[in-house]
C-alpha cells in the first residue's frame, strides 16, 4: 500500500525553525503510525477501534519520534535538535490528543489527559530506546524488536505468535523508509521544481 506524503510546505528560501520542522513532522508521523495500522489490519490482524487502537498508535509514534531524534542528531546543531524534539513531542501528542478525545472523549476529573499519558510514556521509553543502535541504514535490530515487543502487549493472544515477525520485517523498514525520505524534503534547502501550468477547458 502506498502512502502520499505532503512534505514540502515551506516557501522557497524560507527559513524554517526547529519548531516549524517538528510540526511538519510530527504530522507526516501521525499518517505514517495511521498508514502502518491499515496494513496491520488488512494483513489479518486484530485492532479494533478505541483503547487498543489508540495504545498501537501511541507505541509507532513513540517509536517514530526516537527515530527522528536520531535522524535529527545527524543533520542537525545539539540546540536545534533539542528544540525539535521538544517541539515533536509536543506536536504529536496535541494531534494524538484531539484524535484519541474524539473517539474515547476526554478522561475522567482526575486522570491524566491524553496529552500526558504520551508525554509520560514517551520520557519513560526514551532511557529504553537509547540502549539500543541506530547507522544510516536505521535502527537496529534491538531498536526494531522492541517496538515489536511493545505493540505484542497490545494485541490478542492469536496475533502474538506473528505481531513481531510482521513489524520488523514490513512496517518499520517502510515506515523508516517515508520518515527518512519526509525528513531530507523538510529540510532541504533547495528551490523546488517549478509547477507546470495547468490547462483549463471551458466548458459550455
Amino acid at each position: 500500500m502506498n502512502i502520499r506524503i505532503k512534505s514540502q510546505w515551506f516557501r522557497n528560501g524560507a527559513s524554517k525553525t526547529p519548531e516549524q520542522i517538528a510540526s511538519a513532522m510530527a504530522f507526516i508521523s501521525w499518517r505514517i503510525a495511521q498508514n502502518m495500522l491499515k496494513r496491520m489490519r488488512l494483513a489479518g490482524f486484530d485492532i479494533d477501534i478505541g483503547p487498543q487502537y489508540f495504545a498501537f498508535t501511541r507505541e509507532v509514534l513513540v517509536f517514530l519520534a526516537q527515530v527522528l531524534d536520531r535522524m535529527a542528531y545527524a543533520r542537525m546543531p545539539e540546540a536545534d535538535r533539542l528544540l525539535f524534539v521538544q517541539a515533536l513531542v509536543r506536536r504529536t501528542a496535541e494531534v494524538l490528543q484531539e484524535n484519541e478525545d474524539g473517539y474515547l472523549g476526554e478522561p475522567a476529573p482526575g486522570q491524566p489527559t491524553h496529552f500526558d499519558s504520551f508525554v509520560e510514556l514517551f520520557n519513560e521509553l526514551a532511557d529504553h530506546y537509547a540502549e539500543f543502535g541506530f547507522s544510516a541504514e536505521g535502527p537496529d535490530f534491538g531498536f526494531v524488536r522492541y517496538l515489536g515487543h511493545r505493540i505484542e502487549a497490545h494485541m490478542p493472544q492469536k496475533d502474538q505468535r506473528w505481531v513481531i515477525e510482521q513489524v520488523m520485517a514490513s512496517e518499520v523498514p517502510d515506515a523508516v523508509q517515508w520518515l527518512d525520505r519526509a525528513m531530507a524534503d523538510v529540510l532541504s534547502k533547495e528551490p523546488r521544481p517549478a509547477r507546470r501550468a495547468r490547462s483549463v477547458a471551458s466548458g459550455d
